[in-house]
């Protein structure tokens, strides 16, 4: 079965992607997979890069474009070649795509950025996208992402939720030290999650927390023992999306004792950006000292990894307690040796562009995941991508209507 096949058969879509690095690409590899998908544009300020792409993945549908995402012309005249952008830039573009999205009147998602309220910035343009007759969804990759979505798709079989419970991880299947762990994405994007304070609602009260706190014990199946922690960015909009609940809490999945380690960095203020030390008469930051010093002994490299998801949504439905619980082990595919992290996170934004592309989604405006992606359809097309998301209702699992 081909991809692309969602719902409403016989669209022609034109998707655009900004961004050649791993996500982009891989958005991309989905997109020319996809049968109602009939061209495919890749853009990037290095179009040696993105030709590469182009040439790696052999397809016909697919263009490499030459764009500075600095250059609001240059972003424009390539938005408004296409039905629908997905964004994979880093997260400090999205705003300023979503502006132009709404200004050429094109479609677009985005990977997230909750770190320093960009989502906010996003959302906030609710009206204007309206009027353009455009729909924007921010944070569509796997936290926040495909936590919301599957959030969204437990609450909505509630009458009342009153709890949501999130935990991720992306890991590597053979740790090694000092850290056990390998980056998947950006290491300066790690420390944010570490440093800045997390989210929650604890006792129907939001309030703030600090990451890297009040670690627990989990077990995942060929896993064992693991450790989970608060992080930043991981509730991002369920709390605006659910104000009454009760609960409300976001985990970092890691191996046990790397939380500590982290912690001690922390404390020892190596992981801040507004800090200097003067060494032999030069202003050094301690951050970005740490960053290149860790990149070469956190690099996932060739080895595998592993993506480690449960969304745990609980309330009443018809007048007694009830819980749906969603769980995901993803694995990296060998034979293309595309990393665990980006099969979800990739297939999870190329899934939702093409749910707006071919009319599924429909609604205009901007929307957080958990408010207008389909959950069912959603987990379905992830299946046919090799993402299974099992649901366990209670104590049966299942998997939805496969």
């Amino acid at each position: 079965m081909e991809n692309g096949t969602i719902f409403n058969r016989g669209y022609c879509m034109k998707i655009g992607v900004l961004g050649s690095g791993l996500m982009g690409k891989e958005a991309a590899r989905d997109l020319v997979e996809s049968e109602d998908v009939t061209a495919v544009g890749l853009a990037d300020i290095d179009v040696n890069r993105t030709q590469q792409v182009v040439e790696q993945l052999n397809s016909p549908k697919l263009k490499a474009y030459q764009v500075n995402a600095n250059d609001e012309n240059e972003m424009a005249n390539y938005m408004r070649q296409f039905d629908v952008i997905i964004n994979a830039l880093f997260y400090s573009f999205n705003e300023m795509v979503a502006k132009t999205a709404i200004q050429v009147g094109v479609n677009a998602v985005d990977l997230g950025g909750h770190i320093g309220h960009v989502t906010d910035k996003v959302l906030a343009m609710k009206e204007d996208a309206k009027q353009a007759e455009v729909t924007l969804i921010p944070d569509l990759g796997v936290a926040p992402g495909m936590i919301n979505i599957l959030s969204g798709y437990g609450a909505s079989k509630l009458d009342n939720p009153e709890s949501i419970k999130l935990y991720v991880g992306g890991i590597p299947v053979q740790p090694e030290p000092p850290f056990e762990y390998n980056h998947v994405f950006s290491m300066e994007g790690v420390f944010d999650h570490y440093t800045d304070p997390s989210l929650i609602i604890r006792n129907g009260i939001k309030q703030e927390i600090a990451s890297l706190s009040e670690v627990e014990r989990v077990h995942f199946e060929k896993f064992g023992p693991l450790e989970a922690f608060h992080t930043s960015g991981g509730t991002s909009t369920l709390s605006l999306s659910y104000p009454d609940l009760k609960t409300l809490e976001y985990k970092t999945i890691r191996y046990p004792g790397h939380a500590e380690k982290f912690k001690l960095l922390v404390d020892l203020n190596l992981t801040r950006m507004d800090y200097e030390v003067d060494v032999n008469g030069a202003k050094i930051n301690p951050r970005q000292v740490l960053l290149k010093v860790l990149d070469p002994v956190v690099e996932l490299g060739e080895k595998d990894d592993a993506v480690l998801l449960r969304v745990i949504v609980s309330g009443e439905k018809e007048g007694a307690p009830a819980v749906y619980e969603y769980e995901m082990t993803t694995y990296k595919d060998r034979n293309t040796h595309v990393t665990a992290m980006a099969r979800a996170t990739a297939n999870t934004i190329s899934v939702v562009a093409q749910m707006i592309g071919n009319g599924t989604i429909s609604k205009k405006g901007v929307y957080p995941p958990e408010r207008i992606v389909p959950g069912e359809t959603y987990i379905q097309e992830m299946e046919k991508r090799g993402v299974t998301i099992l649901e366990k209702e209670n104590e049966e699992t299942y998997r939805v209507n496969m």
